[in-house]
């Protein structure tokens, strides 16, 4: 481990210890790189990265601040790595997403509220509307899945899956646009889904949402077997929706 590495990790373990907690200033540089035993130096490069994971925070004129800590935060730069993975690790994508949102899914049908109900309900309503416009039906598609996830209360889980998910958008975007019956099986799939939520039953939700994501991954490691490349990623807008 480099003399860097330990400064992080000796300032982390104050974080964790509580000696930091969020939203706490950080001591002057001077100061804590004495308490510390640490070179200023190393104390810069420590902070800088810590910057850099989300773990702190710099406010120009007032000083360094540990940051909320939320996982959404925290688990930001997950999706900037996950976006860089090469060669055949959609399909690992896929099947991680395959053993975490059928779970995910199950919780969210023990969580829903009638307003969360509404929501997915709404982007099953506007998939059904969209059935011959290929994007427009992945933009719903992703939004039902994201508020289902969210019904969960969460925050964790729905910020790895999100990450996860994005990934493969593309892949699963080549799908709608290479299969023509694609549309309709994945409309039956999401109503079969909203049920079981609807039922509030756990074993049913988690069922219909692995059936779901099974039938994706089929599909693409069909593909995968001919000998179809699979398009090149790319990173979904902002405002966008990233599971399907």
């Amino acid at each position: 481990m480099s003399l860097t590495d330990k400064a992080i990790a000796r300032i982390r373990q104050m974080i964790r210890d509580g000696e930091l907690p969020p939203g706490s200033k950080l001591p002057p540089e001077q100061q804590l790189a004495a308490e510390l035993g640490l070179s200023r130096n190393l104390m810069r490069e420590a902070v800088k990265a810590l910057v850099v994971a989300r773990v702190l925070e710099i406010r120009r004129g007032d000083g360094t601040y540990v940051t909320s800590l939320a996982p959404g935060l925290l688990l930001e730069g997950l999706g900037g790595a996950v976006e860089l993975l090469q060669g055949d690790t959609v399909l690992e994508l896929t099947e991680v997403r395959r053993l975490f949102e059928p779970v995910a899914t199950a919780l969210a049908a023990t969580r829903i509220s009638d307003e969360d109900l509404a929501e997915v309900e709404r982007h099953l309503s506007a998939m059904r509307d969209a059935r011959d416009d290929v994007e427009l039906l992945l933009q719903h598609d992703a939004a039902f899945h994201r508020a289902v996830i969210r019904a969960t209360r969460n925050e964790t889980l729905a910020t790895l899956l999100e990450h996860i998910s994005g990934r493969t958008l593309s892949a699963r975007a080549w799908r709608g646009l290479a299969d023509a019956d694609a549309a309709g099986r994945t409309i039956a799939e999401h109503e079969a889904i909203h049920q079981a939520l609807v039922a509030r039953d756990p074993n049913l939700a988690q069922a219909a949402a692995l059936m779901h994501i099974n039938t994706t991954e089929r599909w693409l490691r069909d593909q995968l077997a001919e000998g179809e490349p699979i398009p090149a990623a790319s990173r979904p807008q902002s405002d966008q929706p990233r599971t399907t």
